[in-house]
């Protein structure tokens, strides 16, 4: 049998883990994350045991979002002219750098919160970058026919390095403290700098024009308002990161104040919705099948807004933790689908700038992060988060439904 005939009929998985760039793309986005989330949780509990606010430590978890919102269109049209493996490189460099100089403050006893916030923003900015620029090479790298599986392979990684992370910062934190996390955190950075050096991915790419670039901007508006599909993207990307992802800035609140939880405890927490997104992405990525549908799309996304509407009937952690779990069934949906209808519903020659979009819209998240603090200091987390559920639901429901009335169209 010819060898493109052997390829066609291997498992979509063993084919992805056969390509040299895939597996360097896909370990740079899971020590990337993973080093992420450490972050996130042991800069969350310094800023709310230093403070006591839990809108205090929502400002310091939107500050890594922020760049997102500011930046991420602009950041997906710069992704089509420029070379993306360098774009990676600088980034992956920069926050070595950033974190380790956390990790000096943090030995050195000088560390404050306000520290904290400006390494976010920089982290921010990187991460703004990830999804254009290694989501896009992954997906070139992966073609047409591997998209859907390769997308789900990267989601579970990062629903993995979600739970592990969290556990891992917590642990961290409570045993050892905020400096050798940074540390660690730095270290990792390093060792994806250098993955990022071996890939060899092909890239067509213009003259930097600073003109083009704001008309590509506009050209990716454009596209996503006459697309019924993308315009469900935006929604329940909006949706998701405004009113449901932002649980996560109150959760040390919640779990100290509603369960008298330690820092490994909080971690374990935190990890929960993520463990339950691994099994679901397991079975999507193992999958032939690929489930390209809008409507699928947002139904991941009612699960997981149905799952924080009842967290607070939960009256011990065991039981938020396997709530939370179920509900990490709909972001392994929502994490896959998200990356593979915004790619496949539009032209190659757009994709990064589309992308750029989706990420701005991700971006959107820190209104929520600052809402979702401040009902949790007026209310309590336990109100607090179930509200934000409900409204996100709303726009779900109503959004959704407009976005996809109009011609169904592929391209």
């Amino acid at each position: 049998m010819p060898r493109d005939a052997v390829e066609a009929h291997r498992h979509p998985l063993l084919r992805l883990i056969g390509n040299p760039d895939i597996r360097r793309l896909w370990a740079v986005g899971a020590l990337a994350n993973a080093m992420r989330w450490v972050e996130i949780l042991v800069a969350s509990v310094f800023t709310f045991e230093a403070t006591g606010s839990a809108f205090a430590t929502s400002l310091v978890v939107m500050a890594r979002s922020v760049p997102m919102l500011l930046a991420g269109a602009f950041t997906g049209a710069i992704a089509e002219v420029l070379d993306r493996r360098k774009l990676l490189m600088c980034g992956q460099a920069a926050t070595a750098l950033s974190t380790a100089a956390i990790a000096a403050l943090a030995f050195a006893g000088a560390l404050e919160v306000w520290h904290l916030g400006l390494a976010a923003l920089l982290a921010g900015l990187v991460w703004t970058g990830e999804m254009a620029s290694r989501r896009r090479m992954l997906s070139e790298a992966a073609g047409e026919e591997d998209l859907v599986q390769a997308m789900a392979l990267d989601t579970t990684t990062a629903h993995t390095t979600r739970m592990i992370g969290p556990l891992l910062g917590g642990v961290l934190y409570q045993w050892l403290g905020i400096g050798p996390a940074f540390a660690l955190a730095s270290a990792c950075y390093g060792c994806t700098f250098l993955m990022l050096s071996g890939v060899r991915l092909p890239q067509a790419r213009r003259a930097f024009r600073p003109r083009q670039v704001l008309l590509d901007m506009a050209e990716g508006v454009a596209l996503v308002r006459r697309l019924p599909v993308l315009r469900v993207v935006v929604v329940a990307t909006v949706a998701m990161n405004v009113f449901a992802f932002s649980f996560a800035s109150v959760l040390p609140a919640l779990g100290t104040r509603a369960y008298g939880a330690m820092p490994a405890q909080i971690g374990l927490l935190t990890a929960a919705e993520p463990m339950g997104a691994l099994l679901a992405g397991l079975a999507l990525a193992a999958g032939r099948r690929a489930w390209l549908s809008p409507l699928a799309l947002l139904g991941g996304c009612a699960v997981f807004m149905l799952a924080l509407l009842l967290l607070p009937l939960m009256p011990a952690l065991w039981l938020a933790v396997g709530l939370l779990a179920l509900g990490g069934l709909g972001t392994a949906l929502f994490g896959a689908l998200q990356t593979a209808l915004a790619v496949t519903a539009s032209p190659p020659e757009a994709r990064s700038r589309v992308l750029g979009l989706v990420t701005t819209c991700i971006g959107t998240g820190p209104f929520g992060v600052l809402l979702t603090g401040a009902l949790a200091d007026a209310l309590g987390p336990q109100a607090g988060i179930p509200i934000m559920a409900a409204l996100g639901l709303a726009l779900l429901l109503g959004g959704g439904a407009l976005a996809m009335r109009g011609p169904a169209q592929a391209r």
